[in-house]
């Protein structure tokens, strides 16, 4: 064999060889590096979408943690301000049924004092009546005498 056949045969075995590589053997290589970057690639888009996500809705909890807190606020604002409307109306209406109170106490007490000087009256005037019938036992005369009494009863009013 001579020298030039030998690479000239070697050359044609080569680009044969090459040849059936790139028509049958890189083609389904190519195709599954080229499915396997898509897959990264999708698999990254995926990444930061999920990303893009999640930091979408962490805002979106924050607002609404945020609008919980003020409607709890006010909720609790307004919640105190009717215990204090309520505890105020208390407040009043017991103060007015204790002046009710008072009041009707009072004019009891005016009542049962009146009664009591009635009575101290009747009781002087019965005394009187006794000391002075006691004392004028000769002078019977029953119209005097009630008169008398009446006339003591004004007198001590």
């Amino acid at each position: 064999m001579n020298l030039n056949a030998t690479l000239v045969a070697q050359l044609v075995v080569f680009f044969i060889l090459a040849w059936v590589t790139m028509k049958f053997v890189w083609p389904p290589i190519v195709k599954a590096l080229d499915e396997r970057a898509k897959k990264i690639a999708d698999g990254l888009a995926a990444a930061d979408k999920a990303k893009s996500d999640l930091a979408h809705a962490e805002k979106k909890v924050v607002e609404e943690l945020r609008k919980a807190r003020e409607s709890a606020t006010d909720v609790r604002a307004a919640a105190e301000k009717q215990s204090a409307v309520f505890l105020d109306e208390a407040r009043a209406e017991a103060a007015r049924i204790i002046a009710q109170a008072r009041e009707a106490a009072e004019a009891e007490a005016g009542v049962a004092a009146q009664r009591a000087k009635e009575a101290l009256r009747d009781q002087v005037a019965h005394l009187a009546v006794a000391g002075a019938e006691k004392i004028l036992r000769k002078e019977i005369n029953a119209q005097a005498h009630a008169d008398l009494l009446a006339n003591l009863k004004q007198e001590l009013r």
